[in-house]
């Protein structure tokens, strides 16, 4: 086991202030001169979300918006701004958020230069339906599970729902020349790699869905992943690898635990682990972690930091609460590291 620090809950929703009044969870996190930046889901209780954002330095809230940072403007968006994770990349901050529109979850993204002013982009991941992308996938023999999860959309959803795509985040540095992003068919962890972000249209992506068997980081493993896996922090480089901080969900009857995992990845390949937990870095037992349905116990990771040679993860508790944890990294990295298998 790794010892970690529980630094308890940093943000809850407020009474009285609409866009936060059904919780708030899942940030992105950029440090800059000593302060968090967090960027976090805010949702209303008509399950709309859009993204606040507030301050953090030496643990303590120091500043909070009282209005949110981007609200949906766009069709693509029109029910919600979900799940954003940031990245420093090439001069610029990327913000990779998903895109709902009461059907369709599709990764968009939006840039800044100043963590104020954003740019929205548009759409990235595959505009095609579900059954489309699995005639393509198809035979790439596969995990089973990725034909089921298509048949389970299109009948909880209909034929023309779109790929699901949730869960992206960039490198934030090109590898071998490519840009680099995480980001997930159910029920694995992929990676794709590209030029520059106008190659993301359908031509490029039925190629790559063509070939997804090559491109798949993880597929459910162990216990505490058994469901599905999908990434979580942005991918931090380290001495030793890549350190990508990830969710994996256990279903137990008609119950979902989603948990913490770590995996560490070749610098150059980010494809092959060299190094991953066996076990949930942490446990979701306190109730407060219970999602409104209750029969869903949430531990999300979506923010990382290192300050001072500790990592620290924030992370939606419950989908109602944000949390972080603190890890040493040397201690983190020596177990990731002696788990290789």
């Amino acid at each position: 086991m790794i010892k970690v620090e529980d630094g308890g809950i940093i943000l809850e929703g407020r009474e009285g202030v609409e866009f936060e009044s059904g919780g708030v969870l899942n940030s992105a996190c950029v440090e800059k001169d000593g302060i968090v930046h967090m960027f976090y889901r805010a949702v209303k209780k008509e399950n709309f979300s859009t993204i606040g954002y507030c301050q953090i330095k030496d643990d303590k809230l120091i500043y909070r918006a009282d209005k949110p940072l981007l609200v949906p403007e766009y069709d693509y968006e029109s029910k919600g701004m979900e799940d954003p994770r940031i990245t420093f990349f090439e001069g610029r901050y990327y913000m990779l958020y998903t895109a709902y529109d009461g059907k369709n979850a599709l990764v968009a993204y939006a840039t800044s230069l100043d963590l104020k002013t954003w740019e929205k982009k548009g759409v990235i991941s595959p505009q095609m339906s579900y059954d489309r992308a699995e005639d393509i996938f198809r035979n790439n023999k596969l995990d089973r599970r990725y034909s089921l999860f298509e048949r389970w959309y299109r009948f909880a959803l209909g034929d023309d729902v779109k790929l699901w795509e949730k869960d992206a985040a960039l490198f934030p540095k090109r590898i071998n020349g490519k840009i680099a992003m995480i980001h997930r068919v159910l029920p694995g962890i992929q990676i794709c790699f590209f030029d520059k972000f106008e190659d993301l249209d359908n031509k490029y992506w039925e190629k790559y869905l063509a070939d997804l068997g090559n491109y798949i980081i993880l597929d459910p493993q162990a216990k505490f992943e058994s469901g599905y896996v999908g990434g979580g922090c942005v991918p931090i480089e380290t001495s030793e690898g890549w350190l990508l901080i990830y969710h994996g969900v256990d279903i137990e009857g008609n119950q979902r635990i989603y948990q913490a995992g770590a995996m560490l990845l070749d610098k150059n390949n980010p494809l092959k682990i060299i190094g991953k937990t066996k076990q949930p870095l942490f446990l979701s037992k306190e109730s407060w972690k219970k999602g409104p349905m209750g029969n869903v116990v949430v531990v999300f990771p979506t923010g990382a930091i290192i300050k001072q040679d500790v990592l620290y993860i924030y992370y939606g508790a419950g989908d109602r609460r944000i949390a972080y944890k603190k890890i040493g990294m040397k201690e983190l990295i020596s177990v990731l590291k002696s788990n290789l298998e």
